[in-house]
């Protein structure tokens, strides 16, 4: 049987996180895609707490209006803002088993513009 959308990611995501983990000075920056939002997490897996968290929905960033794929891009400026206010430099990037493409390609390359290293 073939696999669904949903297995395939999630397949790919377990191959991944096995070997990316973030620590305090170098979190997991995890990213979420809906079909309509796009959210971000900055992750300490030593403590298994949410450092920093950004989302489309952040009153803010909603505001906004754009293509999702521009939301993405503000929400990548957001959590680079954000991160650099908590102390975080560089981070381990999880694209959390989606395609680096599209919208989690934009996000990226939002925040590595906002001063982010990974």
């Amino acid at each position: 049987m073939a696999l669904t959308k949903e297995e395939r990611r999630l397949r790919i995501k377990r191959r991944i996180r096995k070997i990316v983990f973030g620590t305090a000075e170098r979190p997991r920056m995890s990213v979420f895609r809906s079909n309509a939002q796009i959210s971000v997490q900055l992750i300490d897996d030593t403590a298994g707490r949410t450092l920093v968290a950004v989302s489309s929905l952040c009153k803010e960033i909603a505001e906004k209006k754009g293509t999702k794929t521009e939301q993405a891009g503000f929400v990548g400026a957001a959590i680079a803002e954000k991160a650099k206010a908590a102390g975080i430099e560089s981070v381990v990037f999880d694209r959390n088993g989606y395609l680096y493409h599209g919208r989690v390609k934009a996000l990226a390359d939002a925040a590595r513009n906002g001063g982010l290293n990974f």
